[in-house]
């Protein structure tokens, strides 16, 4: 029956949904939990997906700043997903774009920390001993 549905027979206009349903299927048994999934399950989860893709990008484009050029940018997605409460769950998998030597230096800043904390924190396991002798 899923075959009917994502146009196996060849003829790629008459196909419901896009995504491959195959990728879908080995997408879903990957989970330890599955053992067997229904085909109408599959064909559900491929056009909710699609659905969903496409309404992330139609309100990345529609509410998207320069859009002069008619096109849609990954910046255009990261600042939907920062800037809706409807996408923050996809914030950790669409983070804002950040140059690659500004990363670097706020690594280095997040181990500077860490460095400056473990420092403290020998100097009060230091000071505690002292005073208990």
């Amino acid at each position: 029956m899923a075959s009917r549905w994502s146009g196996a027979s060849g003829g790629g206009e008459n196909r419901l949904v896009s995504l491959p349903l195959s990728r879908i299927r080995v997408i879903m048994k990957s989970s330890p939990e599955v053992s067997s999934i229904n085909p109408d399950a599959i064909f559900l989860t491929a056009k909710a997906t699609e659905l969903f893709v496409q309404y992330l990008a139609t309100y990345a484009y529609k509410h998207g700043k320069g859009n002069e050029h008619k096109t849609l940018t990954y910046t255009h997605l990261s600042q939907a997903v920062q800037n809706s409460d409807t996408f923050q769950f996809l914030a950790d998998i669409v983070p804002k774009k950040i140059l690659a030597s500004k990363y670097l230096k706020m690594l280095q800043k997040e181990n500077e920390g860490k460095e400056i904390k473990e420092e403290e924190e020998e100097e009060t396991e230091e000071s505690e001993a002292e005073e208990a002798s």
